[in-house]
């Protein structure tokens, strides 16, 4: 009888922790779901390459819009062949920030529906053409996904030809009969823009404090590969400030670095893509790739960006670090003075942080050397709609929970 009464006890407590358990560790992989539909294999090969796989590895809520190869070959994304961060986006574009079963498009009002996109959270939509408008015809049961801009340029819409996956609650995969390109985005923008031509060096010696950053940047080689960025979706620099590399933890051993490894610190260091500071500010996804990315591959060398206390904080997995100034912004280019070097775990794992970080709080506002100017406005395991960052748990959460669930449990015992 006392142990009946005391497997009665547990039973919902043990079946609290293996829901709990079961919904904070499982992961899916998006090209995994879309490896058994060949008809698929350049959308899921664009995911990889762009590193938009990786950001939607954050996500616990989306539908995904899948081209076929079919469709996707004839579209000007393939045939003209834009820069990455321009096919990114536009791939982003097809990420609904939320689940949409087939239940739930059928009750979709005549109106429609405006859904955020991932594209929407990079701040470089247009007010909120980075959303799109869903709409369901039950006359002839077909949904339609288009842009919400009155006047567009085509493709601007596609229908829904069939529900490929559902993981009911989470992920939905939609095959769609076109590409859709959002408002005001130009496929041919990184050929046709003049470069901007700045010399960063100068740029940030003529900012002061930044003369330890210029002589390595020079040194290593690597601005020239920032400056031939310029022309393209543009770049966002971080430099430390002279100070920075003084107060470097004697643990980093950063010159003594083979001069290889110093340049992907240094690549670590920047975004390809413009962010003036307002979207920083604004940033939504917090795990940002950086150029050393690209390079090292998805998932590696990446960069969490969020706002703390007013300010940017830039955290590395073992530093963090805080926007001091606008160092220049003009797009296509935007540099900003940071109180700390950023430190890629990759490379110096976890003994090169002191035991106690400089706090982020006090840190000061950023001052703007120049105006900026109008820029215009990873599967589940960054960037979801404004205010709802859907994070998956640490490690370290899931450790408290299961703690938490126990102690819960040997209450209700005792109780």
């Amino acid at each position: 009888m006392a142990v009946s009464l005391l497997i009665s006890h547990f039973t919902p407590i043990i079946s609290l922790y293996l829901l709990l358990h079961s919904t904070l560790i499982s992961a899916v992989n998006i090209t995994h779901l879309l490896s058994p539909y060949p008809d698929l294999s350049d959308f899921s090969n664009l995911l990889s390459t762009t590193t938009v796989a990786a950001d939607l590895s954050q996500r616990t809520s989306l539908t995904l819009l899948a081209v076929p190869n079919s469709f996707l070959r004839s579209s000007d994304l393939i045939r003209r062949s834009p820069s990455s961060t321009n096919i990114a986006d536009v791939i982003r574009y097809h990420v609904l920030l939320q689940y949409l079963s087939l239940h739930d498009l059928s009750r979709l009002p005549p109106s429609g529906k405006l859904i955020t996109t991932l594209f929407q959270t990079t701040g470089r939509a247009t007010n909120n053409f980075g959303s799109v408008n869903v709409t369901y015809d039950s006359k002839t049961n077909t949904t339609t996904v288009r842009s919400p801009a009155a006047y567009s340029q085509t493709p601007n819409n596609a229908t829904i030809i069939s529900m490929i996956k559902n993981l009911p609650y989470n992920v939905t995969i939609y095959s769609v009969n076109s590409l859709i390109v959002p408002y005001g985005f130009d496929l041919l923008a990184s050929e046709t823009r003049p470069p901007l031509g700045l010399n960063i060096s100068e740029a940030l010696i003529d900012g002061h404090n930044f003369n330890v950053a210029a002589s390595m940047l020079a040194a290593s080689g690597v601005v020239q590969e920032f400056e031939s960025d310029e022309g393209g979706a543009g770049i966002t620099l971080f430099v430390p400030t002279d100070d920075a590399f003084a107060d470097l933890p004697a643990t980093a051993n950063f010159q003594s670095l083979p001069a290889d490894k110093k340049a992907d610190v240094l690549r670590f260091h920047v975004l390809h893509s413009y962010y003036p500071l307002g979207s920083l500010q604004s940033i939504v996804n917090p795990v940002q790739p950086t150029l050393a990315t690209e390079d090292k591959g998805a998932g590696s060398f990446t960069l969490n960006i969020s706002r703390v206390n007013g300010s940017v904080a830039i955290n590395t997995g073992i530093i963090q670090a805080s926007v001091t100034q606008t160092v220049f912004d003009q797009n296509p280019v935007a540099i900003f003075g940071i109180s700390r070097v950023l430190l890629p775990k990759e490379i110096f794992g976890k003994n090169a942080i002191p035991e106690k970080s400089p706090p982020i709080n006090g840190a000061p506002s950023p001052v703007m050397s120049t105006p900026p100017l109008n820029f215009p406005p990873e599967l589940y395991g960054p960037s979801s709609p404004p205010g709802s960052r859907e994070e998956l748990h640490s490690s370290a959460t899931v450790r408290s929970m299961n703690l938490g669930v126990l102690c819960i449990g040997l209450l209700y015992v005792f109780v």
